[in-house]
């Protein structure tokens, strides 16, 4: 009796310690959410831009308004950042951004886009610096539209061009007896070319090489703009990494300043003409973005666009910030029509592709929301296979010249254990009342089955390529000629006719307004996700996921080919996906 009184007294003090927890976390969410939303932004500050944190254009809210208590206060989205930077353009407390950061996720697409907001911020007259320890390429695109650009002089700074790397599977699965059956249509559908060759391919190289060469392009023209250097000399640079110490990126002029961090400081005093003894005003974006976001702005109309972020993978079910779900999508869009005061929409995509069906469903919505409101896309990073398919539905679709994108086409993937299980010793027999009762990964895969999930990979790819022919207005030949699963830059995508306009998010909003027929608006922003307690959970300090500790155990580079394993085993279903990942270095 003593030892079930002790299990007894364990659990209920364990039940006590969680419910302490969960309402403290809940009074120090609500306590960091009033600070946040009180900051004071004093005279003659600098904003201290850091992107560390900053990797979807949005952050994401809840219909359960308990569910915002657990989620990030301090989270914020790109399209936050880029609003406060067009709100301090005009705040005559803020002087000048500062952006310090040692490493950025966002892609290259959206970091365009915030150039162009500093660039806009710039005509001010306000000035933005910046300083790293060490500029990847990526962040040096971002970090070249600064005015004055620092370097530590210990530091380093790549430029060298892009590449990416495709890993191939071929001999791996003969040797250890796990096939992937791949059913496909399109000749660049190259995401699943890893399973059945060693090498690549030449359609594959071919489009490789293309999109790459077209990314760059559009890279270097941006950056030599800001510094002044032509897109020749930038290409001599890169070919013989004359900017690979400070001093060469600095005799090169793709810096300014070689000097520590306190140099870079001073120099921020004395453009505010602040004493060096003293300490200048400072505030972060994060928190100023916060405040713009949290500022009630009352608005002279009650017309209303609505912006629906579809971001990450598309998949079944609610789908969440880095998920595109046909529930919370869906839900988006019908919310919007009925809504009077929503006179257009705007759907903003970053997004590789995933689930045909779901991609099919999304699409549907957009087609009924067309007939009574105007639907604009903006495309990010990304907005490839199903990513398309959701887009080509729109009255207009926007681009960002390396937006990545097209890549329409299908394929299904069958894993097959046959192989393996024989080697292994493991036997299997199927009974069945029908032919094709079942797929068996055990046994090897017949000519007829296949033939069956081939018809059906070519019904989708059919319906894909109609739905396009008949949003982009083109005969089905004509889609079929670029479609075949090539992906193409945001600007050959206008070139062929897959994208109407090169612009960003603030392009589409005027585009919308300009079909809906009105003049000033404001700006609802959707989804709003219905997650429970059991999701939350799931984020909190303690409940750190298998994901995130296997990546501790193996490192980043084991971690990624995990990675690739994984998502093979979770492509179910007809996918339309993007032919393969770019990992830009």
């Amino acid at each position: 009796m003593r030892f079930l009184g002790n299990v007894m007294a364990t659990i209920i003090g364990i039940f006590v310690f969680f419910m302490l927890l969960f309402f403290g976390i809940i009074l120090i969410g609500t306590l960091f959410g009033e600070e946040s939303e009180g900051i004071e932004v004093k005279n003659n500050s600098v904003i201290e831009l850091n992107l560390e944190n900053i990797s979807n254009d949005y952050a994401g809210k809840y219909k359960d308004p308990w569910m915002d208590i657990f989620s990030e206060k301090k989270s914020i989205g790109l399209t936050d950042i880029i609003n406060a930077i067009a709100a301090a353009k005009t705040d005559s407390d803020i002087k000048g951004i500062s952006i310090l950061n040692e490493d950025s996720s966002l892609g290259l697409a959206q970091s365009k886009e915030l150039r162009e907001a500093l660039n806009d911020f710039k005509k001010s007259g306000k000035f933005v610096m910046a300083y790293a320890n060490n500029y990847t390429q990526r962040d040096y695109y971002l970090n070249s539209v600064a005015n004055t650009i620092y370097l530590n002089p210990a530091g380093d700074l790549d430029f060298k061009g892009l590449s990416t790397e495709i890993m191939f599977f071929k001999d791996l699965q003969e040797k250890s007896g796990i096939k992937m059956e791949v059913i496909r249509h399109g000749k660049y559908k190259s995401a699943v070319e890893p399973f059945l060759e060693n090498k690549m391919s030449d359609a594959n190289r071919e489009q490789t090489t293309a999109l790459l060469n077209s990314v760059w392009s559009s890279v270097i023209a941006d950056i030599s703009e800001s510094r002044h250097i032509s897109t020749a000399r930038l290409n001599e640079i890169a070919t013989g990494l004359l900017a690979r110490t400070p001093e060469m990126a600095k005799a090169n002029k793709l810096i300014d300043i070689v000097a520590y961090e306190d140099v870079y400081h001073d120099a921020i005093k004395k453009a505010l003409k602040v004493t060096k003894d003293e300490d200048y005003n400072k505030v972060s974006m994060t928190d100023y973005a916060q405040k713009i976001a949290t500022t009630s702005i009352l608005s002279d109309t009650d017309n209303q666009i609505a912006v629906i972020y579809a971001q990450g993978e598309i998949q079944s079910g609610e789908g969440d910030v880095n998920v595109i779900g046909e529930g919370s999508m869906r839900r988006s869009f019908q919310e919007a029509r009925k809504n009077k005061d929503i006179k257009a929409i705007v759907l903003r995509i970053d997004s590789p592709g995933g689930n045909a069906l779901t991609s099919d469903l999304i699409w549907r919505e957009i087609e009924l929301t067309k007939k009574t409101k105007p639907v604009v896309v903006s495309m990010g990073n990304y907005a490839a296979s199903g990513g398309y398919y959701i887009a080509c539905n729109a009255n207009t679709i926007f681009a960002e010249r390396n937006t990545i994108t097209g890549s329409i086409g299908v394929f299904g993937i069958l894993p097959n254990f046959s192989q393996l299980s024989t080697k292994i010793g493991i036997h299997t027999e199927q009974i069945m009342t029908n032919e094709n009762a079942r797929y068996s990964p055990f046994v090897p895969l017949n000519e007829k089955f296949k033939g069956i999930t081939l018809e059906g990979v070519e019904r989708v790819y059919k319906t894909f390529v109609t739905h396009v022919a008949e949003g982009r207005k083109m005969t089905f030949a004509q889609v079929d000629s670029i479609a075949q699963g090539r992906v193409w830059t945001g600007t050959e995508a206008k070139r062929i006719g897959l994208v109407d306009k090169i612009g960003n998010l603030n392009d589409a909003l005027t585009e919308a307004a300009s079909l809906a027929k009105i003049k000033d608006y404001s700006t609802q922003n959707f989804p709003e996700y219905q997650k429970d307690f059991s999701d939350i959970l799931a984020k909190l300090p303690f409940a750190k996921s298998k994901e995130a500790l296997i990546k501790e155990e193996l490192g980043e580079e084991n971690y990624f080919i995990l990675q690739q394993i994984k998502k093979v085993q979770l492509q179910k279903g007809i996918q339309a996906r993007m032919p393969f990942e770019i990992n830009i270095q």
